[in-house]
């Protein structure tokens, strides 16, 4: 069976979001931290890939429809729970004598972060329901106009409540002022990541209009 062009692209944009969202879930248990006016503040290294999937959420949602989008979320969801259980089957297996890599190291890089990873799970699932739904709203409002306003402003909102959701309930033992600096930091480099991303939605967008020729899914079949 050939594939259409439509079809192929929507196949190498979900490898590609389900890539980012694995690797942010299982890079996600480190932090690193930056300075910001002589103050360091503390981000985990899974905001390397998790930006581009809200991006390409608001990619799928323009020009495959809303419900292609819930879709999406879904699988990836249920994606991230196989990786998450065979991770686990996997850590429960005997290891074999003389083994190059030792219990104390594979827990440390897979298991690990276990909290962390549901936590990420729980709040990916929330968050993107939020940013299409936002998306959607923002659509309705002001038609084919203000791209960049319904990708940056639903991706904003969107963002805040997985922030906040991710980190009170990947780490809950630190004290209030650390979460409340992780939370910060982590939401600002979303949110500049977001304004970043703009110019790759708007090439994106002329991609696929032009090089693929797919239009918009029109607002009355996103209601539907």
């Amino acid at each position: 069976m050939q594939l259409d062009a439509r079809m192929r692209l929507f196949m190498y944009l979900l490898g590609v979001f389900l890539t980012c969202l694995l690797i942010g879930n299982l890079i996600g248990g480190k932090l690193t931290s930056v300075t910001v006016f002589g103050e360091e503040r503390l981000i985990s290294v899974g905001q390397l890939s998790f930006p581009l999937t809200f991006v390409l959420t608001d990619i799928i949602n323009e020009f495959y429809g809303r419900k292609m989008a819930r879709s999406l979320t879904m699988l990836g969801f249920f994606m991230t729970a196989l990786a998450f259980g065979i991770i686990h089957l996997a850590g429960v297996v005997p290891f074999a004598a003389n083994t190059a890599i030792t219990p104390a190291a594979f827990d440390n890089v897979f298991t690990s972060a276990s909290r962390i990873q549901i936590a990420s799970m729980i709040a990916f699932v929330v968050a993107q329901f939020l940013d299409i739904g936002v998306f959607f709203l923002i659509k309705k409002a002001t038609g084919d106009r203000f791209l960049w306003l319904r990708a940056t402003g639903s991706t904003a909102i969107s963002q805040l409540v997985d922030t906040i959701l991710v980190t009170c309930i990947a780490f809950t033992s630190l004290p209030s002022s650390v979460l409340v600096n992780i939370i910060v930091t982590s939401y600002a480099v979303k949110l500049l990541a977001a304004v970043g991303m703009t110019p790759v939605i708007y090439a994106l967008h002329e991609l696929l209009e032009r090089r693929y020729g797919l239009a918009p899914v029109p607002l009355e079949q996103r209601a539907a």
